[in-house]
């Protein structure tokens, strides 16, 4: 599992076994886990964030959305 951002608490990466996916990403702080859709930018999953973080990790997505499609695009050779 690629670690492609840390910010404050929050790690983002996704599997190597996500290709099967559209582009996403995980975002974890201690036991809490989260995904979310790249395209358009959504909350698929989440265990543990209240509302209030989970609205911070998305604005830290949106402000890398580039990046974090970058290194999907560039992991998964697509």
């Amino acid at each position: 599992m690629p670690v492609i951002l840390r910010e404050g608490p929050y790690s983002f990466s996704f599997y190597s076994d996500d290709r099967r996916e559209p582009p996403h990403i995980h975002v974890r702080r201690d036991r809490n886990r989260a995904k979310f859709w790249l395209n358009p930018l959504n909350l698929a999953k989440n265990q543990g964030f209240a509302q209030s973080e989970l609205n911070r990790i998305a604005r830290i997505i949106e402000r890398e959305e580039t990046t974090l499609k970058t290194k999907w695009y560039d992991y998964f050779n697509e």
